[in-house]
């Protein structure tokens, strides 16, 4: 796998699909783009590294389009769950090592886990839930949620906060949560306690979510 790239088979070119595909295709990966609807395929076909009309129900099908050498699958048929759910299945018994897999509601998230894909993933919910802890606090400007509770939030520093030590936010004492670093402009920096916050500059903090929205608050 030359340059550490990996090679993606994303399966549904929907506006899902088609994003992601054409994502993973600029950060350098081998991506191929599968779906029945030859006008979405077309579409693609100057992006991806290749575009293919297929029915990925058939298993015969996958295998001759060389699915089975890729490294991942993303499979994002939408609301399709009956074919979503034969073209997991094929996968499986192909033996692809990873599977990504859209799920249109709690049933089908259901049936993906029995069985044993690697990631489920339910866009409308988890964007959902970003947009709405961006709206609860205006101060949070972007997170991403690491699972058991934890996440790393983005969090600008207002301007009643400027000229103040890193220490006046309470991080670690008050607050059960770990500065990381900070975003000045463009610029990374690492947080020294005796460094002083400027406005508009962005945390970067890790902690749990209930400590994150009380540190939030207190801003």
């Amino acid at each position: 796998m030359a340059g550490g790239t990996r090679s993606f088979a994303v399966i549904g070119l929907g506006a899902f699909g088609s994003t992601v595909a054409t994502e993973l295709t600029r950060f350098g990966n081998r991506v191929i783009g599968l779906d029945l609807d030859d006008r979405r395929v077309s579409q693609m076909t100057a992006t991806l590294s290749s575009a293919v009309i297929l029915d990925t129900t058939d298993e015969g099908a996958l295998r001759e389009a060389g699915i089975d050498r890729y490294d991942v699958a993303l499979v994002a048929i939408g609301d399709d769950l009956e074919s979503s759910i034969l073209t997991v299945m094929n996968l499986k018994l192909m033996g692809l090592s990873e599977i990504w897999v859209k799920a249109a509601n709690k049933a089908h998230h259901r049936i993906l886990s029995k069985l044993g894909v690697d990631r489920v993933i339910q866009p409308e919910q988890e964007m959902g839930r970003h947009i709405a802890q961006m709206l609860n606090n205006p101060a949070l400007q972007d997170y991403v949620s690491l699972g058991n509770g934890y996440s790393v939030v983005n969090i600008v520093v207002p301007e009643h906060l400027a000229g103040r030590h890193m220490t006046a936010l309470g991080l670690g004492t008050t607050y059960d949560l770990r500065l990381l670093g900070v975003m000045r402009g463009s610029e990374f920096r690492h947080a020294a306690e005796d460094s002083l916050l400027e406005t508009d500059d962005k945390l970067i903090v890790l902690g749990k979510r209930h400590d994150l929205r009380k540190f939030g608050d207190s801003l």
